[in-house]
């Protein structure tokens, strides 16, 4: 069977492997089957070795939904009663765990700053310090509306210094970025299968302290849906989802995480740094501008300038892009003009050299100045 490849530069779904894409066409099972029930168990035990989690410590639960619904079950279902969340926030997708908590009426703390900078730990502590009800300390470890990269490992300890627990959105950086929850300070993390592990949409998964997911159960129910010891609870009595799992992308997850394990850890992550570093230089060639300090960018997203020139139409070059297997992604950044290339999925250097011929073609068509 051949398929078109597509070379995906957004932030993800990812570009896939033919053998990920073939995974999900199997013969129809009733996800209740003690069979599934047997794939989802090893899948779950798999998915702490992707977080290097201590297997008698944590665990890990599958749900359906893209990456937000481990937002929403992580927040709502962790709070106890009389307590708040402190939110890290430095850019787009920490201000969505904001507007969870406003959703919920969860109270809150929104310790904004600029999506330029990583957060001043000093104003952290001292949060923490002038607060003890804090009982959640939360932020995105690679917010991928810029590129850059947060210090989960010191967030983390500050939130342990003063007897909080420590939860940060991985989604768009576990499996390609080294995350070891234990020296990372993380009692929760979170992703979806579609983003690292370069699987497909529609199946996320959160990893955790076991020990709070069943003290969680005394906790405010906020949601029946959305709730993590509920769905924790039915996986251990069961070896089921609480409610119809995804199961073709279940299929497609397992065969994505036994091709990240032949590939390596260590080589993966060579491979996106290949990847990212063909990426600056593309742009560096052309002349163009990025608005992350490379030193604080997480090796995964590069936020472009857009040029200046009024020929510009990122529409125009997106679609001459599209139009020849190449996925260029808009900004996420309110105050700039940015488009974003991305080093996610099942791709390599060449893939990256290749769409600067045609980007280049795409500028000079449309007539934008560049070098």
């Amino acid at each position: 069977m051949h398929i078109k490849r597509n070379i995906l530069l957004n932030p993800g779904p990812a570009t896939t492997t033919d053998t990920v894409k073939l995974a999900q066409v199997v013969p129809d099972i009733c996800p209740r089957e003690k069979e599934f029930a047997g794939l989802m168990k090893g899948l779950r035990n798999d998915l702490l070795k992707l977080a290097h989690a201590n297997p008698n410590e944590y665990t890990s639960v599958l749900f359906c939904g893209s990456g937000t619904i481990n937002i929403d079950i992580c927040l709502n279902s962790l709070l106890p009663e009389g307590k708040q969340i402190l939110v890290v926030n430095n850019g787009a997708y920490s201000t969505r765990a904001v507007e969870v908590c406003d959703a919920y009426h969860l109270p809150h703390i929104d310790l904004k700053s600029s999506v330029f900078e990583r957060p001043d730990l000093a104003k952290v502590e001292q949060t923490l310090k002038e607060n003890p009800d804090i009982a959640i300390v939360y932020t995105t470890h690679h917010e991928t509306g810029t590129g850059l990269l947060n210090p989960i490992r010191e967030i983390g300890a500050l939130a342990h210094k003063y007897g909080a627990i420590f939860v940060t959105d991985t989604t768009s950086s576990l499996g390609m970025i080294p995350v070891d929850v234990e020296k990372d300070n993380i009692d929760f993390c979170f992703a979806s299968a579609q983003k690292g592990i370069m699987a497909m949409a529609g199946l996320s998964f959160v990893i955790g302290r076991e020990q709070i997911i069943r003290a969680s159960k005394n906790y405010p129910t906020r949601s029946y849906y959305c709730n993590l010891f509920l769905q924790y609870d039915y996986f251990e009595k069961t070896g089921e989802m609480h409610f119809t799992p995804p199961v073709q992308t279940i299929y497609a997850t397992i065969q994505a995480l036994k091709e990240f394990f032949e590939e390596g850890e260590d080589a993966k992550f060579a491979r996106h740094h290949r990847v990212y570093e063909a990426i600056h230089e593309g742009i560096d060639k052309l002349g163009l501008k990025t608005v992350i300090d490379r030193n604080i960018e997480s090796g995964l997203v590069v936020s472009v300038q857009y040029p200046d020139d009024p020929n510009w139409s990122f529409e125009k070059v997106h679609d001459y892009c599209y139009e020849r297997g190449f996925t260029i992604y808009p900004g996420k950044i309110s105050t700039s003009d940015t488009f974003r290339l991305c080093a996610l999925g099942a791709i390599d250097e060449q893939d990256i050299k290749d769409f600067f011929v045609v980007f280049r073609e795409a500028l000079n068509k449309f007539e934008i100045k560049h070098k």
